[in-house]
């Protein structure tokens, strides 16, 4: 490599500065021999002229539009290299890489609708699902209840990704859950059998649709089938005592598996 004087050529920091590469990545380019400097001064700096200048921007732009270097350096070197054809590959990955982006962009959309409103249906779309008894009011009371609770995230989270299909099979096997409850409560199923345990069992999965249920977390929510007005009326309308049955049933599986449901927490 021939010495020069700095005024014949500029310096790594000054290409660095003009294209806007770091000089770190100048010197990785000259050390695989993809971008050499072809002067030197006489104290040994590299020194880059107007045709380095060329190649290192061909680079650049090879590189924005996201061609590896070994592909760069194919379509440098050889003179019968298809650019156009190279080109036009690329462009259909970033197309393919943008397509991926808006599906994740619609789908961040979604989570985040999610996470605020809980069901991203519209009411008639919920009244179709859940029944004109349901109150499209009730998330929204939901969220402003428990929105800074782990459930509700793993709730909305899971919402993100239903539509009401999906929410109707959930309805169907909720629906097909209480239909079940009522007629154990009419041949009576008493609390701690395996069959009220199996039934505990199964609602621990349906709920799960929701988010998952703990034994513990159970015992509460049974209390509240009990005591709280909307869920005793739910219950209680399915069969006359039911709310209070299925707490039995759910206080004698907790004990079963070691739950105290006189001490049990929501955890």
């Amino acid at each position: 490599m021939p010495d020069a004087t700095e005024a014949e050529g500029l310096t790594v920091g000054q290409v660095s500065a003009r294209l806007s590469v770091t000089v770190r990545a100048l010197h990785h380019w000259d050390e695989i021999g993809l971008a050499r400097p072809s002067l030197r001064t006489a104290a040994g700096y590299r020194l880059y002229t107007a045709g380095d200048l060329e190649r290192l921007h061909r680079i650049v732009v090879y590189r924005e539009v996201g061609l590896g270097l070994d592909r760069v350096r194919a379509i440098l070197d050889d003179s019968a290299a298809d650019v156009p054809g190279a080109l036009r590959a690329q462009r259909n990955q970033v197309a393919e890489r943008i397509d991926r982006l808006q599906q994740l962009s619609a789908g961040l959309d979604r989570m985040i609708d999610a996470h605020e409103r809980g069901l991203l249906m519209t009411v008639e779309q919920q009244a179709a699902v859940f029944g004109l008894r349901w109150n499209p009011d009730w998330p929204a009371q939901a969220r402003q209840r428990y929105g800074d609770t782990t459930q509700w995230l793993q709730y909305a989270e899971g919402s993100a990704s239903r539509g009401p299909k999906e929410w109707q099979d959930v309805s169907d096997a909720v629906a097909e859950f209480d239909r079940a409850l009522g007629d154990a409560l009419d041949v009576g199923v008493t609390p701690g059998s395996p069959e009220a345990n199996q039934l505990v069992q199964w609602h621990r999965e349906v709920f799960a649709s929701y988010f998952p249920l703990t034994r513990q977390m159970q015992v509460c929510l049974g209390r509240k089938f009990e005591t709280d007005p909307g869920f005793a009326a739910h219950y209680d309308g399915i069969r006359p005592g039911l709310a209070a049955w299925f707490r039995r049933i759910i206080d004698a599986s907790a004990r079963a598996h070691g739950v105290d449901p006189d001490t049990a927490t929501w955890q």
